[in-house]
């Protein structure tokens, strides 16, 4: 496969962002990287031949949220992680010399079309749908390659539009339908109109590439009556955020597992983290009323501990959002971004 909708890393990429400590090996020391002007499907496998496990790689678009009439920001998310993640230090419990530094996903071009257009307006409106429908395009054939290899990704900024092409990307890669646990106070599981963040799960269900789905955290407040009727009707679970946090219901502990007893010893699963679940977080739809990083942190330690978890999708961070602004927007998504991939490669490591 040409690397045409992929922007391979070199160490150069991310000179930027790597610091140094005297006595101390940090992450960006030990992470692998692609010759860029080799094929990209045989350097995948050759990859994973030599050891690689985990392919980190970033969307750095906002086009989805944009098309779901919600605001911009999305694109920065990735920038925010590699600043906190790569500096972390090695030791005993976490050292990633079986990941990969991959790179991005080409969509700069697509992101000026959308640059100015006003989601305000139906016809721009449209516009901005049909640019999210070219990046799935995009998104499938990379995560595919990667996918092809044996390999699993860690995809990070973007809104949750993006999960249409993991699951698509998934399911032609092993010929079945997937399954997929969402943390997210969304189902978006939207009506068919046109592809944005809120109807990737449904989109993937019409196209018989999602096979069961389970939403931990499901705001009730934040679901209109179709979305929920949609889920039902389809046969999917969710465990709503009032049973764990207001009424107690349940643990989340037990809200997760109520979604992985579903999936157990089935087909593959994707990990999907929407970060405006957690309280606080600089998003496109930013909370009060919601989780804990170290809630997020649970969920992904739960899924990433089936046998069967294919992928790790974090989306939705948008940092400029910030209520003290970037700067310390970009500090603080980084922190829970990284702490999530963390979360992720551990439970991988120990858990399976």
């Amino acid at each position: 496969m040409s690397n045409h909708w992929l922007h391979i890393y070199s160490e150069a990429d991310i000179t930027a962002y790597s610091h140094t400590r005297e006595n101390e090996q940090r992450f960006w020391q030990t992470l692998s990287f692609l010759q860029p002007k080799e094929d990209l499907t045989q350097a995948l496998r050759d990859a994973a031949q030599f050891g690689i496990k985990y392919v980190l790689v970033a969307i750095n678009e906002d086009l989805g949220p944009r098309a779901n009439c919600g605001r911009g920001g999305a694109h920065l998310g990735w920038q925010a992680f590699l600043q906190r993640f790569l500096n972390l230090p090695c030791n005993r419990f976490l050292t990633p010399d079986d990941v990969l530094l991959l790179g991005e996903v080409r969509c700069n071009d697509l992101q000026q079309q959308g640059a100015d257009l006003d989601n305000r307006d139906a016809q721009q409106l449209a516009q901005l749908r049909t640019l999210n429908a070219q990046l799935d395009e995009r998104v499938s054939v990379v995560m595919k390659a990667i996918f092809d290899a044996g390999l699993t990704p860690i995809v990070i900024g973007g809104g949750h539009n993006n999960c249409f092409g993991l699951l698509q990307a998934l399911a032609q890669s092993t010929q079945q339908a997937c399954h997929a646990i969402n943390f997210d106070p969304h189902a978006d599981f939207r009506a068919l109109e046109g592809r944005h963040s809120g109807n990737g799960f449904s989109y993937a269900y019409e196209q018989g590439y999602l096979a069961d789905y389970h939403v931990v955290g499901m705001h009730e407040q934040k679901n209109n009556h179709t979305i929920i009727s949609a889920l039902d009707q389809a046969g999917f679970s969710y465990s709503s955020y009032q049973d764990i946090l207001v009424r107690r219901k349940l643990t989340l502990t037990e809200a997760c597992n109520a979604g992985l007893q579903r999936f157990a010893g089935g087909a593959p699963l994707g990990v999907e983290v929407d970060v405006d679940a957690i309280s606080g977080m600089p998003v496109s739809a930013y909370t009060n009323c919601g989780f804990t990083t170290n809630d997020a942190e649970h969920f992904v330690h739960q899924a990433a501990s089936q046998d069967n978890a294919r992928y790790l999708h974090l989306c939705e961070a948008a940092p400029e959002h910030h209520p003290q602004g970037l700067q310390q927007g970009i500090s603080d998504a980084g922190q829970v971004l990284a702490s999530l991939v963390c979360s992720y490669l551990q439970a991988r490591k120990t858990g399976v």
